[in-house]
């Protein structure tokens, strides 16, 4: 009596390509092995010869003993179980499955297209995908951020349909239904989502300060879409155009623009309030800088000492004196090692030490008011030297005429 040797085993196949059953049988004698399709009954061949009228049915007769039943170009029609048996009486017989398994596909109808929404509305993307075993979607971002889902940022979202609620800027972009079941390949699509809103800008700085002569760039920063038209102005309208004085670049992200305007050589004319501007078919914008003058910082002079000497006018001979000083020789000899504050007290005593008789020149006076004054009290003491300055004036001119 015939048997088998061994079972038929299982056969897992992507679809479109070829399948083989093996069935091996000792001693078969006079009798004939068959291969019979088990859902429908249908007897495909006997012993070396094809039954049906299939194209895609094939045998082949490797050795005595085994007998391959080939499915070409397999379809999802042909998963199922196939019977190899022997006419014995009692018939023997058994089986094997043939799994078909289908890379995954995504259907063009009803996955979801590009679409265009308003800021603030709702979005439902869909993917509907084939294959066998069902396929797993997960979406994501194409530029590979995260997904605003809800109330969380996440990096992909599992299942056919995407929700997304009250979608903003940030939603704006590329989105990946990507489709896997584990047969490779894997497959993607595309969905663009573009949201419509009016302009905004956004001013970094709207206090600028330049000295005259300067460069200065004034900036500002816009997001709409539909793609907005920018520009500069004046504050009473006038448009700057590129040239010579002005130079505006526009830098384009998407739905951001940076504006940049550059202002060479900066003039007193060019001080005031500048406009940047943008507009698009759902509305427009602006933002204001001010563009002021930066005075130079006042450096206070470095301290100088009295000269040794201070030239007066005696009243009594009429002729000139000099009067010696010590605290101006001391002061003089230690300014490296002096602060500025001792230095302006050594020299203020130093103009209290000459005698009341003595009458000091105009340029004496201001080169020791120069040296003891703060520089804080600036310009407390050059009101204070233009005063003196005019009395010495007229008491030298007084102690001339009498020496006369």
């Amino acid at each position: 009596m015939p048997r088998f040797v061994g079972p038929v085993v299982n056969v897992t196949v992507p679809l479109g390509r070829e399948a083989i059953l093996s069935c091996s049988v000792e001693s078969l004698g006079s009798y004939k092995v068959a291969w019979v399709r088990v859902d429908t009954q249908t007897i495909l061949t006997i012993h070396t010869h094809v039954i049906t009228r299939s194209h895609r049915i094939g045998l082949s007769h490797t050795d005595s003993w085994t007998w391959n039943l080939h499915i070409k170009n397999v379809k999802e029609s042909d998963r199922g179980f196939y019977m190899c048996q022997i006419n014995t009486d009692p018939m023997m017989s058994q089986n094997g499955y043939l799994q078909v398994v289908v890379p995954p596909d995504i259907l063009d109808y009803p996955t979801s297209t590009d679409m265009v929404v308003r800021e603030g509305a709702n979005v439902t993307l869909q993917c509907a995908v084939t294959g066998f075993p069902k396929p797993t979607v997960t979406w994501q971002r194409e530029d590979k951020n995260k997904i605003t889902y809800g109330e969380h940022l996440v990096d992909t979202v599992e299942g056919d349909i995407l929700n997304l609620t009250k979608v903003n800027r940030l939603h704006m972009g590329a989105y990946l239904c990507i489709a896997n079941n584990g047969i490779p390949p894997k497959v993607s699509r595309r969905i663009l989502i573009i949201v419509h809103f009016p302009p905004m800008i956004w001013v970094p700085n709207q206090l600028v300060g330049a000295m005259e002569g300067d460069d200065v760039v004034l900036e500002c920063h816009s997001e709409a879409y539909p793609k907005s038209i920018n520009y500069w102005t004046k504050l009473n309208g006038d448009i700057i155009v590129s040239g010579e004085k002005y130079e505006p670049i526009l830098v384009d992200n998407t739905y951001k623009v940076t504006m940049r305007l550059t202002i060479r050589g900066v003039s007193p004319s060019d001080y005031g309030t500048y406009v940047c501007l943008s507009k698009n078919s759902l509305g427009e914008t602006d933002g204001q800088i001010k563009l002021y003058p930066l005075i130079p910082s006042t450096v206070a002079a470095k301290a100088t000492t009295l000269p040794s000497s201070i030239s007066a006018v005696s009243p009594d001979k009429g002729s000139s004196r000099r009067l010696n000083s010590s605290a101006a020789n001391k002061t003089k000899s230690n300014s490296s090692k002096t602060s500025h504050r001792r230095e302006s007290q050594q020299s203020e005593t130093e103009i209290r030490s000459h005698s009341p008789n003595s009458v000091l020149r105009p340029q004496d006076y201001g080169s020791s008011i120069r040296t003891c004054l703060p520089s804080t009290f600036l310009v407390v003491g050059l009101a204070i030297y233009n005063t003196v300055t005019s009395v010495n004036s007229i008491l030298y001119s007084a102690q001339i005429g009498k020496s006369v």
